[in-house]
Order: C-alpha cells, then sequence, then structure tokens
C-alpha cells in the first residue's frame, strides 16, 4: 500500500448553516450522532492513509479533541480565513502538501458509506456523483478519453463534484506551486482551491471517480440538515 496523506479543508464559518453552526464548527455538527469530519477521518483510516492535516479556523479550538483521539491527525491553523477563500488553507498546508499521494477533503462531509475509499486509484482524480439534466453546482467537463477538462460550476448532464480530491504526489506538487505563485500576485483571495486545479488541467491528468449519490451527503444548509437527521427538528 502507498503511503498517502490527506489534507482536511475545516477553516470555514459555516454561515448557511447557521443558528447550528453559531458555536459549532460546521464540520463539527453532529450527523446521526457523529461529528461529519469524523465520518472523513474514518474513512480514510479504514484506507490506511498514514498522516491527516486539518486546516483549522473559526472556532479552530473545538477541533483540539481530534489528535488526541487520532493519533495521526495533525492541525493547521489558518489565520487568513476570515479574508481569503479555501485557497489559503491549500497555502496554510502548503509544507506537507507534494510529499506523498493526496486526498484534499472538504471537512464538512457525511460520508456514509465509507467504502468508498477502498477504491484502487492509478491517478489524480475527483470524486464524482453523476447528475442528470442541468446543475448550477461543481462539476466537471470530460473528453472523450475522460479527462477532466473543466473544473467550475454549471452543466447538464455531468457528474458532479462531492467534496474529495485524490492527487498522485507530483500533481499535488502542481497544485501547491500554483497557489505559492498565486499568492505572488492579486486577485487571488476569493478563489476556490478547484479553480487552481482548473488552471492547470493542462499540465494534470485528472479523471472522475463516479462515486454512488448515497455515499457521500453535502449539508450545507439547515434544512438540508433536518433532511437526513431528524434531531434537528425543532432548529
Amino acid at each position: 500500500m502507498k503511503e498517502e496523506i490527506a489534507i482536511l479543508i475545516a477553516a470555514g464559518k459555516g454561515e448557511r448553516m447557521r443558528p447550528v453552526t453559531e458555536k459549532t464548527p460546521k464540520p463539527l455538527v453532529a450527523v446521526h450522532g457523529v461529528p461529519m469530519i469524523e465520518t472523513v477521518i474514518g474513512g480514510l483510516l479504514r484506507r490506511g492513509v498514514k498522516r491527516i492535516y486539518i486546516t483549522t479556523g473559526y472556532l479552530g479550538e473545538q477541533f483540539s479533541y481530534l489528535p488526541e483521539k487520532y493519533p495521526n491527525v495533525t492541525l493547521i491553523e489558518n489565520p487568513e480565513y476570515t479574508v481569503k477563500n479555501n485557497i489559503s488553507s491549500i497555502w496554510a498546508a502548503r509544507e506537507v502538501m507534494g510529499e506523498s499521494d493526496c486526498f484534499v477533503c472538504e471537512a464538512d462531509l457525511f460520508v456514509s458509506d465509507p467504502s468508498i475509499f477502498d477504491a484502487k486509484l492509478r491517478g489524480s482524480c475527483y470524486f464524482g456523483k453523476f447528475v442528470e439534466g442541468y446543475s448550477g453546482d461543481w462539476l466537471f467537463d470530460t473528453d472523450a478519453s475522460g479527462r477532466i477538462t473543466r473544473v467550475g460550476k454549471g452543466g447538464a448532464d455531468r457528474y458532479n463534484m462531492c467534496g474529495i480530491c485524490y492527487l498522485l504526489a507530483k500533481d499535488a506538487k502542481t497544485v501547491r506551486d500554483a497557489v505559492v505563485e498565486a499568492y505572488r500576485g492579486a486577485g487571488y483571495e476569493q478563489k476556490y482551491w478547484d479553480e487552481i486545479v482548473d488552471e492547470n488541467l493542462s499540465r494534470i491528468d485528472m479523471t472522475v471517480h463516479p462515486v454512488p449519490p448515497s455515499s457521500i451527503v453535502e449539508i450545507d444548509t439547515v434544512a438540508e440538515l433536518k433532511a437526513i437527521d431528524r434531531s434537528y427538528e425543532n432548529v
């Protein structure tokens, strides 16, 4: 088994899930009794990922129990989370990104089927869920060979992003270096890190790894939280 690492992006405020996130960072919101971030960690540990780095920001002190519970977890503070988009979390983790094959995961996912992490991944890829018809969410255009040609918002009958990316070490280094280069200029502050991937697709051979729609649930609003966990009905 190759030695792999993971970077979990957990710095954001989760404002669309207020009032639940007023006192709890979104990745630590429990779904069926388990904090969402721990469903991601559980899948990564099942795979045998050696080191897991979590970039924290909003209410970051609440994540401090995780390295005690999971000895291979390390917290990395992202002090820029209030003024820059999630590109700042890749910047915060730049010293470790590129050293090994690497998962980059949103930390506010509810992984209902951790076996999705068992897949034999031979190249860099995004996990994707196929959506029929038009979707305004983040998704992928692909060519006839299956290579991703665009990472962006809006399209019909496409695989949609579901918050998990896998990068070979050389490709993780390419993304890291591109983020470092962006930081030397202006206008990068509100970029998503996935936009950096999109800008470098000519240098990265990315494909989509399909996963069942029910295996990963992205919960962005209180209404979506209530729909999956009835204990929040009175929120």
